[in-house]
């Protein structure tokens, strides 16, 4: 049996296929290697997956749909890890045609491959950015996500109804991940810890938006991958209890199901810059500028599901995730000192 694991050489992707490898799983990875961050990082991520012989990659684009499921012909692929997807909130004011293609023209590719070659599983990434604009804190899937304040979460709010039409229509179980600010060694340069750690060790201004007035439930990429390996031979069921005239958003009469995944501990955007400097042993210079469009104040995961579902629950402390980060930043970027 095959895995098939679209953004393999992402941030996300890469520590997942590394993960399933570890564990002896056949894994197809598919990747379109876009330019939106450094491609040599996808590369090397790539490079390290390559050595493995369960490993086989397509560098494809899931909006090209024949060449996306000429991969199902080739492969008995039961289960599909969809991690692709344009990222950025706001680069989705900047070039927003990329979300069209990827997130929702790539995203429905995904599902009719999921129909045509009967796969048993499919467990797509959702998104924190969906809440948008609901101040109830923390975060609930069971809360109505009706306001996305930024082009990227729209279509991943999206993703999470396409999911559920292709679920009730064809019984594919989908399994939607609300990830919260992902982070960790590998990661995304396009990400405030990454910028926020070149820029203090570059002696160069830190951007704070909204004045340092922020908050983010930071999420160390070793609990996400492990959160997701818990669900992978969990295909959800169909709800039996479902109420229709009360209807719950993140379950259903079809085998459909959404959950957050994160720490369930926001942190202040300051005392998150504050336990780098301590790491890196260089004070930020702090540039403090308003709230940008697109961007939210708070973010906080309610992890009831998950926890109750599965008995999991994220261990990686704030410091030791950035230590690691930190470490692998500076071997990578060569700032050994």
């Amino acid at each position: 049996m095959s895995i098939l694991v679209t953004g393999a050489a992402g941030f996300i992707g890469f520590h997942l296929a590394k993960e399933l490898l570890a564990r002896g799983d056949h894994v197809i990875g598919v990747d379109n290697l876009n330019d939106y961050y450094d491609r040599q990082l996808k590369r090397d991520r790539l490079t390290i997956l390559e050595k493995e012989p369960n490993f086989q990659f397509y560098p494809v684009d899931i909006d090209n749909q024949p060449a996306f499921h000429s991969i199902f012909e080739n492969h008995s692929i039961m289960i599909v890890l969809n991690l692709a997807a344009q990222a950025g909130v706001r680069y989705s004011m900047k070039n927003p045609y990329s979300y069209v293609s990827s997130n929702l023209v790539g995203f429905t590719n995904v599902l009719e491959a999921c129909r045509i070659y009967k796969v048993k599983h499919l467990i797509y990434a959702s998104s924190s950015s969906v809440y948008g604009a609901n101040t109830k804190i923390p975060f609930s899937t069971k809360d109505s996500v009706d306001h996305p304040v930024s082009l990227y979460a729209a279509t991943k709010k999206a993703n999470e109804l396409m999911a559920h039409s292709y679920s009730h229509l064809y019984g594919i179980p989908t399994t939607g991940l609300r990830f919260f600010t992902v982070y960790g060694p590998w990661g995304r340069p396009d990400m405030a810890y990454y910028t926020f750690t070149k820029s203090i060790m570059e002696g160069n201004p830190v951007t704070v938006f909204n004045y340092g007035e922020m908050s983010r439930d930071f999420t160390f990429i070793d609990d996400i991958v492990e959160g997701v390996l818990h669900l992978l031979h969990s295909p959800p069921k169909r709800n039996t209890h479902y109420d229709r005239e009360h209807p719950e958003p993140s379950s259903s009469d079809a085998p459909y199901k959404i959950y957050n995944i994160g720490n369930h501990q926001p942190v202040k955007l300051l005392d998150f810059i504050q336990i780098l400097e301590e790491l890196i042993g260089k004070k930020a210079q702090l540039e403090l500028l308003p709230m940008p469009p697109g961007d939210v104040k708070e973010t906080y995961a309610d992890m009831t599901d998950l926890q109750k579902d599965f008995g999991f629950s994220p261990r990686t402390s704030l410091k030791d995730g950035l230590r690691h980060f930190v470490n692998w930043y500076k071997q990578y970027h060569h700032k050994i000192e």
